[in-house]
């Protein structure tokens, strides 16, 4: 069954009827990432259980009898996460006890602890990890010593010792994903100095048998002030892939969120750039005359270019183009600048996409198509050809390179604490970028994973 059928109807139905909020990228936690957090949860768990059970007991007032029996180990045997469709997560597990009352009497007990789970959402609108049922048993399974009223004292001692109702209130942090990590997934991350991003979920996820689906909504603020974004005309989609998917975790990105990032970085000013030409005032006087009364002396000549309009992203089957709309101030002066041409410039460039760690980061790479227009000029008519001449060299190999600064400490992507994302295999579709991924358990550094 495909891993992601019929995302669009799951995402379209978390956004109520009432809300103008629309998910702009969403996800889905397979089975194969439900797995994978099991495994490492399990030692996680036995960490937490041995700290709760051997734990040294409190004083006790009255004499202790020396047949009380202690807990002398802890082993998680089984420790397993499946889905519920419709409902939730179930966890199972099994937990081998090693107990003693005397030096030579060991007795070896089971406990089973079948919980079922459910990520809801709190009034503060944070996700969280809820338990609705939760039936723990303890029987014994060895012992070296035959069944006597002290034995049967030294069981219910051990009753006594395991909290089962502490042990429902609490079995969600036997995992590695406890709700302050969730609360992680909605953190605002920066991408500039004075741009940040957030997702933010917009209801509690969805249980299918492909796995727990999520949608987000993406905010950006620029200088702690959130920038208003328009709102994307039909809710973010995407068709049934061909085939499932064994990764762990697949991230989807519309094309509405590219869009609406660029809107961000020019609404914050990163967009707005200067670009060193190799003319100068000299060699452009030999062939635009009136330049020569302007400068007395031979000056660098530079493009200061700034946004006129929002940028757009379009994306299509393995292809993603960004169009950039600037203003160059075309001028020279090392303390004052002057300006004596003003150029629309219209850049089709395309976007390349990688992911280190958390991390999407995202470049500009080749150029596709420029075109220059005259806006104003203090030097006379300059014919379009001249212009291309003049000054398209410069605008086709600084404008790539002065975005790519700004973005070459990539955006954040949707994310829980102390988790990062291998094996990345991200692929370009008309609408939405899709990105499977594996999740790792604090790792450093990431190998980045690209797709042009």
């Amino acid at each position: 069954m495909a891993m992601l059928c019929t995302l669009s109807i799951f995402l379209s139905l978390l956004v109520p009827a009432h809300t103008t909020r629309s998910p702009d990228c969403g996800g889905i936690l397979t089975p194969s990432g439900l797995r994978y957090l099991a495994e490492v949860s399990k030692p996680h768990a036995e960490s937490v259980l041995r700290h709760d059970f051997m734990a040294p007991p409190a004083p006790d007032p009255s004499p202790i009898s020396p047949s009380r029996n202690q807990i002398i180990s802890v082993k998680v045997d089984k420790f397993s996460l499946t889905l519920i469709p419709d409902t939730g997560m179930r966890l199972s597990i099994e937990v081998d006890l090693g107990t003693t009352s005397a030096p030579s009497t060991t007795k070896e007990m089971r406990l089973s602890i079948l919980a079922d789970l459910h990520v809801d959402m709190n009034p503060e609108g944070n996700l969280e990890l809820v338990t609705s049922d939760c039936k723990p048993t303890l029987e014994e399974v060895q012992s070296t010593e035959g069944v006597t009223e002290d034995s049967k004292s030294s069981g219910s001692d051990v009753d006594k010792q395991i909290n089962v109702e502490k042990i429902c209130l609490e079995v969600s942090k036997l995992l590695l994903f406890p709700n302050e990590r969730l609360m992680s997934l909605a953190a605002p991350f920066p991408i500039t100095p004075s741009c940040q991003v957030q997702y933010l979920p917009l209801a509690a996820p969805m249980y299918s048998e492909q796995g727990i689906i999520i949608s987000l909504q993406t905010t950006f603020q620029v200088a702690g002030t959130v920038i208003p974004l328009p709102v994307s005309p039909v809710p973010f989609s995407m068709p049934e892939p061909v085939s499932s998917s064994p990764s762990h975790l697949i991230l989807a990105f519309s094309e509405h969120f590219y869009t609406s990032l660029f809107s961000a970085l020019e609404e914050s000013g990163a967009l707005n750039v200067s670009l060193l030409s190799s003319l100068t005032t000299a060699t452009l006087a030999e062939r635009i005359t009136q330049m020569g009364s302007l400068f007395q002396e031979d000056l660098p000549v530079v493009l200061q270019a700034v946004t006129r309009s929002s940028p757009h992203v379009a994306l299509e089957e393995d292809k993603a183009i960004v169009k950039l709309f600037l203003t160059a101030q075309i001028g020279a002066g090392s303390s004052l600048f002057q300006s004596f041409l003003s150029v629309n410039v219209d850049v089709t460039a395309r976007l390349h996409f990688s992911v280190a760690d958390t991390r999407m980061i995202i470049s500009v790479a080749a150029v596709e198509d420029i075109e220059l227009s005259l806006a104003a000029s203090d030097v006379g008519p300059v014919l379009a050809a001249l212009l291309e001449e003049l000054f398209l060299p410069t605008v086709r190999e600084e404008v790539p390179a002065q975005i790519n600064v700004v973005l070459r400490q990539g955006v954040f992507l949707p994310h829980i604490a102390s988790f990062t994302y291998t094996d990345v295999n991200i692929t370009i579709h008309k609408d939405y970028v899709l990105i499977p991924c594996n999740l790792q358990l604090e790792a450093k550094t990431g190998e980045a994973s690209t797709r042009e």
